[in-house]
């Protein structure tokens, strides 16, 4: 097939090369004449397992485009996928205007019956103002379909070639068998390809990354709870997860959740319920606990500095918001960093992609960064793990005791075992267990 991918940032980038992969035709287009440069030239972007040898393989096949003419792209493709950005509005609802104005060029430059497909994360009714905003344009025939995206940062290229399930919204029957050849070759273990209206798509990644959003603010909050009453947070875990209705992904406590999908998510489908006059307690709720959960180890670190913090050194592991990707959006570490260096402290860090990134948000003017964690160690009176990444989790602990002033960890992901720790002469906190 003849596909196109307007927008070549993550979602659209992995989408565009998952599907040249498969055998088709595939011109990713972006109106960003440097980032285009740069793929043309084999320099992607983002950090993403195996990206890089995807997306250089089927260059080299021919089969994998880059462009920036929006004319060419939409006269060649015979179905376009909108991938750019919804980034969230003040009040947290998804930015529409991106998904608007690719439609409406698609609608300029169409000059036969298409297939538009939502990839972009948006709320109920885009669809709708899709086809609208593409039919402006053109009298020509359009067919809109809602496809979200189920991608996790990290396994995204497992998660698109192997999927749990396809998501396909849309009311006509040819669209619908069209968008089944598409994705047949990624779905031969069985897994289902899922048909159904364009609102209901729409709703349904909403609402999965709310369900998944919400599993990790619960357990925090019972982590929170065994933190009080002295109970192991690890065996509620552990008796918990084994009721098959329940299961133990996504029930880790921590410092909370971040990136560019659950906190943006939860925020627009609170926002769009509100537009519908629709009151979403429970999430609300997620969205509070979570934002507490990111300053969580604020109270433990001032309590053992006996309040204060001024003069001291404080090593955080671990920026990005989660292990195999350089994304910060949203990061726990961001928060922490503010809030320590508010306090006085002095901050060193480390982490083995998110480096850039953090020199990109200037958050070196708050803390400095070291491209070894060992050297990031040197003379600090603490260490704060935040990102639990796998080098961090059998690290030599007589070389970081060695090379600290304190030994002491706060562990916000209890990646370490408390006794084990505790025995080589450390001090250790962690979260929702006993004696931390």
């Amino acid at each position: 097939m003849k596909l196109a991918v307007i927008g070549s940032g993550y979602v659209g980038l992995v989408a565009g090369a998952c599907f040249a992969e498969s055998g088709n035709q595939v011109i990713c287009m972006d109106n960003d004449q440097n980032k285009i440069d740069s793929l043309k030239n084999g320099i992607i972007p983002i950090y993403e397992p195996g990206l890089d040898t995807l997306v250089k393989r089927n260059v080299e096949s021919g089969k994998l485009t880059f462009s920036t003419d929006m004319e060419s792209t939409v006269k060649n493709s015979d179905i376009l996928f909108i991938a750019v950005g919804t980034p969230p509005d003040e009040d947290g609802s998804a930015d529409l205007r991106h998904v608007i104005a690719v439609a409406k060029s698609i609608g300029k430059y169409m000059d036969r019956p298409k297939i538009v497909v939502d990839k972009s994360t948006v709320p109920v009714g885009t669809a709708q103002k899709v086809k609208e905003a593409v039919q402006s344009e053109t009298a020509i025939q359009v067919d809109v379909v809602s496809n979200p995206e189920f991608l996790k940062e990290g396994a995204a290229i497992d998660d698109f070639m192997y999927p749990d399930r396809v998501i396909i919204g849309t009311s006509n029957p040819e669209v619908a068998q069209t968008m089944r050849d598409l994705y047949e070759p990624f779905l031969r273990t069985g897994n289902p390809i899922v048909i159904m209206d364009e609102v209901s798509a729409e709703l349904t990644k909403y609402a999965a990354n709310s369900m998944l959003a919400t599993k990790i603010s619960f357990m925090n909050e019972i982590a929170n709870m065994c933190d009080r009453v002295g109970a192991d947070v690890e065996m509620v875990r552990k008796g918990i997860g084994s009721d098959s209705r329940i299961g133990y992904s996504f029930i880790f406590p921590g410092v909370g959740y971040g990136g560019s999908c659950f906190p943006k998510d939860v925020k627009a489908l609170i926002r769009s319920a509100d537009s519908y006059d629709f009151d979403m307690r429970i999430l609300k709720a997620v969205e509070a606990v979570n934002e507490d959960q990111k300053k969580i180890l604020i109270p433990k670190i001032i309590n053992y500095f006996s309040s204060n913090l001024k003069g001291k050194t404080l090593t955080i592991w671990g920026l990005s918001f989660k292990p195999k990707t350089d994304d910060m959006r949203e990061a726990p570490s961001r928060v922490i960093i503010d809030e320590l260096h508010g306090l006085g402290a002095r901050l060193k860090g480390h982490d083995p992609e998110a480096m850039d990134e953090a020199r990109r948000l200037k958050l070196d003017e708050k803390i400095t960064l070291f491209d070894d964690n060992y050297e990031a160690l040197k003379d600090s009176d603490g260490l704060i793990l935040v990102t639990e990444w796998l080098e961090y989790r059998e690290p030599d602990f007589d070389r970081m005791k060695a090379y600290m002033n304190t030994p002491v960890i706060f562990d916000g992901r209890n990646i370490y075992r408390p006794r084990k720790i505790r025995e080589m002469g450390f001090t250790y906190f962690s979260i929702g267990r006993p004696f931390s």
